[in-house]
């Protein structure tokens, strides 16, 4: 596989040839950011741990560079963050099994503008050489500039794709704004409570991060264990953990309809929720 950039990066953990490592991935994540995918995307990593007929992939799409640093990283420049966040990413890679890690390295100017030929082109090569089942991406409710802007550059790959291969699900996943406010009828419920040591682990190898002052461990933890009890008011706990997700699935499918469009109508769903129930008890 060639790639735009020149330090785009192929790793393979168990030493197989990449070709094959990514058209054996059931389950994919695209994701902006070094970090994202662990926080985003645990349940697919769960889903596939010692399983030899199911592969969980991951593609980071951006280099990673201006993240925020204190401590031990503060006199880091980009170039330096840049290759801290690189290997860190290697590292999740083998401590989850990962099937192919790739990281795309375009800065994230390049990922926000709009008809950039390299950024669809590396984004299509990928979406085309697998037929995973299960797609997880940035949701475009994100509050990140750059995770909409790589959810939507995915979206424009998987469209691009002959209908039959394109992906069975996608979901759309959190990670800089929680998806509790989805109704109940459009939200999916992820559980993500198998091997909480695993996936701690995953989170902790990103030293660059919790060091450099973001307590993604803790914070990314404790939102799961919530989401656990609130999510359903009168019913025992069903899980120790949990992420939600929006079913994109449509949006693959569905040329015509425009995003926009889509979340438009679950915010709506939002409103008239609330806005019922007021007026119930009212």
């Amino acid at each position: 596989m060639k790639f735009s950039q020149p330090q785009a990066d192929v790793y393979v953990p168990s030493g197989i040839d990449p070709a094959a490592a990514l058209a054996r991935t059931t389950h994919l994540c695209v994701a902006a950011h070094q970090d994202d995918i662990e926080i985003m995307a645990y349940h697919g990593i769960a889903a596939c741990q010692r399983r030899d007929d199911r592969w969980f992939s991951g593609v980071v799409v951006t280099n990673g560079g201006g993240s925020p640093r204190t401590g031990r990283y503060a006199r880091i420049d980009d170039a330096g963050m840049q290759d801290v966040r690189h290997r860190e990413q290697r590292r999740a890679a083998r401590l989850g099994g990962y099937s192919i890690q790739i990281q795309l390295a375009y800065p994230s100017v390049a990922v926000k503008r709009p008809g950039r030929a390299d950024v669809a082109a590396d984004l299509r090569q990928i979406f085309a050489a697998c037929r995973p089942e299960v797609v997880y991406l940035h949701n475009p409710a994100d509050k990140h500039d750059t995770h909409v802007a790589v959810f939507l550059r995915c979206l424009e790959a998987i469209r691009a794709l002959p209908k039959p291969q394109r992906p069975l699900a996608v979901y759309g996943c959190e990670v800089w704004r929680d998806l509790d406010w989805l109704p109940d009828s459009e939200k999916v419920a992820l559980d993500v409570s198998a091997d909480p040591r695993l996936a701690q682990k995953l989170l902790a190898v990103f030293k660059s991060q919790i060091g450099g002052g973001k307590r993604y461990d803790r914070a990314v933890s404790g939102r799961r264990a919530a989401h656990a009890t609130f999510h359903a008011s009168h019913a025992a706990d069903a899980t120790t953990a949990l992420t939600f997700a929006m079913d994109l699935t449509i949006l693959a499918r569905v040329d015509t309809l425009h995003v926009e469009t889509y979340v438009r109508d679950l915010l709506r769903g939002f409103h008239d929720d609330v806005a019922a129930r007021l007026k119930r008890f009212g």
